[in-house]
């Protein structure tokens, strides 16, 4: 069983910057793919990164490229989510979530087991 606790989110101007952390217990964070996922007030949940576990490779939704950037320290359980240039329409509840599978990594909710319970991010001048 695996645990996650998001951190990190706030209120930025926009074109400000933050970097939210996933932090994992329970299992190790080697065998598991995570995604990062955001939910604005009346909208469904969609996912914005992905990383596997093997490789490192992302995946991303076209909104946020070029601004965001995830990475992974599998030695501190971490997964980060950078975000640069934030605008007013990245505002939400941001969750992450962890499969446990080596070489794919989705965007979509539904392949994931494991989320936390969010952390919360204003984008507001």
């Amino acid at each position: 069983q695996l645990q996650l606790v998001e951190s990190g989110g706030g209120l930025v101007q926009p074109g400000g910057s933050l970097r939210l952390s996933c932090t994992t217990s329970g299992d190790p964070l080697d065998n598991y793919a995570v995604g990062w996922f955001r939910q604005a007030p009346g909208k469904e949940r969609e996912g914005v990164m992905c990383i596997t576990a093997v490789g490192g490779r992302t995946d991303y939704v076209n909104s946020v490229k070029g601004r965001f950037t995830i990475s992974r320290d599998n030695a501190k359980n971490t997964v980060y989510l950078q975000m640069n240039n934030l605008k007013p329409e990245d505002a939400g509840a941001y969750y992450c979530a962890a499969r446990r599978t080596l070489y794919y990594c989705s965007t979509s909710p539904a392949n994931y087991d494991y989320w936390g319970l969010g952390t919360q991010v204003t984008v507001s001048a």
